[in-house]
This record gives C-alpha cells, structure tokens and sequence, in this order.
C-alpha cells in the first residue's frame, strides 16, 4: 500500500496477527460491556432491555469499524497508532456515558448529548484513517464515500434522540441504528480485507473478551457480601457456564469458519466476513451480555441472605436474560457457521435444537431456587458439549488437527 510518507501507514499482511493496541483498544469495549450489562441490571423492566440492547448495538458498531480498518492497515504504525488512541478516548466518553445514554442524570454535562458526541468522533477517527489509508485505491476510497451518509445519518439522529425522550426518543435510536447498518449492508462489497486470520481472531478475541465480562458479573454480584458456600457453588456454576460456552465457539466452529473465509476471494469474501462477524457476531455478544445480566442476579440471590433465602427463585427479566442469553448465543453460532461455511450440518441443528430446550425451560427454571436454575442451565450446556464431542469425534478431530483419527 503506498501512502504519504508523512502519515507512515504500513499495510497489513495476509499473516499478521492481532497487534498488542488493538487488544488494548478492546479493553474499553470491556467497560462498555459492562455499561451496559448495569444499565440493563439496574432496572429490570422492558424498557431497560430495550435500552441496553440498543446501546450495545451502537458501542458493537463502533468496534467493527476499526476491527475492518486493522485488517488494511497496521493499527500500532505511525499515524493509524495515534488514531486509534484518540478513537479510545473518545470511545471511552462513549462507555462512561451509557448510564446517561438516554436519562441525563441532575447536575453536569447533558449525558445523552455527549453519548451522541462521543458516538461521532469515533466514527470521525474511523473515516478518516480510512480515507488515508485508500490513497492510490480508487475502489477503496470510492466505498468510504459510499459509507459515510449512514454514518452521518445515525450520528445526527442520535443527537435528536439526545433532545427526545420516552417512545419517541427510543424510535429516532432505532431510525438511526437501521440506517448505520442498512447503509454498510447495502453500501456494497468494495472494503478490503487483507488478512482473514487476523479478522477472525480479532472477532474470537472480542467474544472471550465479553465471556470474561460475564464471569467479572460473577464478581461483581458478591463484593459486597461475605464468602459462602451458596457463592463458592454458583461462581463455580457460573464460570462452568462461561467455559461451556467458550468451548461451543472455539473447538471447532472458529477453525473451519476462518478455513471458510480463507478460501473465499474478491467480493463473496467480503459479503462472508460482513455477514458472518460483523453482523451475525452480534446476536453472541449479546446472548454473552444477558447472561451476565442473569448470573449478576443469582450470585446476589445466593448470598445476601438478608434479603433472599437460598429457596427463591429468580424472576422477570433476570430469569430470563439467563437462559435467553445462551439461546440467542447458540442461535447466533449457528447462524454465523451455517453462513460463512455455507452448511447447516448436525452440530448447527443440535445447537438450534439446544437453544428451543433453554427457553423452553423458562418457565421451569422460574420454579427452581436461583440456584438450582444455574445449575440447570449448566447441565444442558455440559450435556450439548459432550455429546458434540463424542459424537461428532472424527469430524471434530479433522478440523482441529487436519486429518481422521486412525
């Protein structure tokens, strides 16, 4: 890639692997995470789901802009590192701003209008290394200018709905959350992707990075109330959970999705790597970010008991954040194999199947001591895993090691 020497940006190679900024840019979506996992948490109503759900949607957007721009260019070279360190600032206003995301709060500076402020120039930095970066590409360059009226289109309405509020405040964030993401889907396939390794683990890193928000959920629920057994036993549960679930996406799935893209060329790669990470890895962050939510309120309920007995059972959006938020993970896995390999296969049908058994569960859970729903859900995922593995042995040993068993 020949750009200016002044800017001294150095393409990325088609082996280069996720550089060292690039993880500590993502330790902000971290605290984002979490944002958002409190302001769904804190208030459990529908509306705060609602909320929450559209707030991730807007920090997830954020993240897959410079998840694309570390693919053509090196984040951690010249002028790309000091991009991406103001991008982190700003992302960082954006991450502390979510509690007053959409209610400004008595006293300071109007939240919602520096969520909406921050939301831009993270995008600005976005656009602009990117127009750098595709100097000699007319193609390139000609797909930015086709990207940025989404980007302008949701900033601005995101700064109405700062001066919004209730029902209406709530549509004008969707308005601008389908036309960021209409506008990228319909915007065409002339983005580059230079490296398909380095795209894929940047996406599996970010979902270990949000199992670990849920396992730092865990924690959070108990600091204030003194080590039991009932709190030994749901950590434990709760992080069985999370191990499950890493396991679900990383065994196999993540291999032959990444061998999948590899072997795509021009823009069928691009439509892959599109729909495959950008959009359908956000139904498994999410289904991450509800489980969070769900294991928040059991460790609580396991351990104050000053406020609850170790018979109680979980309820409302609590209850259903923990087994909705595995279904909607597992949904989204199969989702994201069956697009980018381009099979369903058994392993997508049993997970599907899996996903049906959880929610269906529900109601059963919502009659089991908060503690005892855990474990319910802990049992149904270990019984997915094992039976995954055992019965689909030989397929998963060709994926992960290249050749059948003897």
């Amino acid at each position: 890639m020949d750009t200016p020497r002044r800017v001294r940006l150095q393409a990325t190679s088609d082996r280069s692997s996720v550089s060292p900024l690039e993880l500590f840019f993502d330790l902000v979506f971290v605290f984002a995470l979490t944002g958002v996992t409190g302001l769904i948490a804190d208030d459990t109503s529908a509306r705060s789901l609602i909320r929450g759900l559209l707030a991730m949607a807007v920090v997830w957007w954020c993240w897959i802009g410079y998840a694309w721009l570390g693919n053509v260019i090196r984040a951690d070279e010249g002028f790309a590192r000091v991009s991406l360190f103001f991008a982190m600032g700003a992302m960082f206003v954006v991450a502390v701003t979510i509690p007053e995301a959409f209610d400004d709060l008595p006293g300071g500076l109007p939240g919602p209008v520096v969520f909406a402020v921050g939301y831009f120039f993270v995008r600005l930095m976005h656009v602009v290394t990117f127009w750098l970066a595709s100097a000699g590409d007319p193609q390139l360059r000609g797909q930015i200018l086709r990207f940025v009226p989404s980007m302008a289109t949701g900033t601005v309405l995101l700064l109405v709905a700062s001066q919004l509020s209730g029902a209406a405040q709530t549509a004008m964030w969707v308005a601008a959350l389908v036309g960021d993401y209409l506008g990228t889907l319909v915007g065409g396939e002339g983005w580059r992707l230079n490296s398909p390794s380095h795209f894929a683990e940047r996406h599996g890193l970010i979902v270990i990075i949000a199992l670990g928000e849920s396992i730092v959920s865990i924690g959070v629920g108990v600091t204030h109330l003194p080590v039991s057994w009932p709190i030994i036993v749901g950590a434990m549960l709760g992080l069985a959970v999370s191990g499950l679930l890493w396991w679900a996406y990383f065994d196999t799935t993540t291999l032959a999705a990444e061998r999948a893209l590899a072997a795509a060329t021009g823009e069928r790669q691009i439509r892959l790597a599109r729909g495959g990470y950008s959009f359908l890895h956000l139904p498994i962050v999410v289904g991450v970010v509800l489980l969070s939510v769900g294991l928040k309120k059991v460790l609580n309920y396991a351990g104050d008991d000053s406020h609850h007995s170790l018979t109680d059972p979980l309820h409302g959006l609590p209850l259903v954040a923990l087994l909705a938020g595995p279904a909607v993970y597992l949904l989204g896995l199969a989702a994201f194999k069956a697009y980018v390999t381009g099979t369903m296969g058994a392993v997508n049908l049993l997970r599907i199947s899996t996903a049906v058994v959880l929610l269906a569960l529900i109601p059963v859970a919502g009659r089991l001591p908060a503690l005892a729903a855990l474990g319910l859900l802990a049992a149904v995922l270990l019984t997915l895993v094992s039976y995954e593995t055992i019965r689909y042995a030989a397929h998963r040993e060709q994926i992960r090691h290249g050749e059948s068993p003897a």
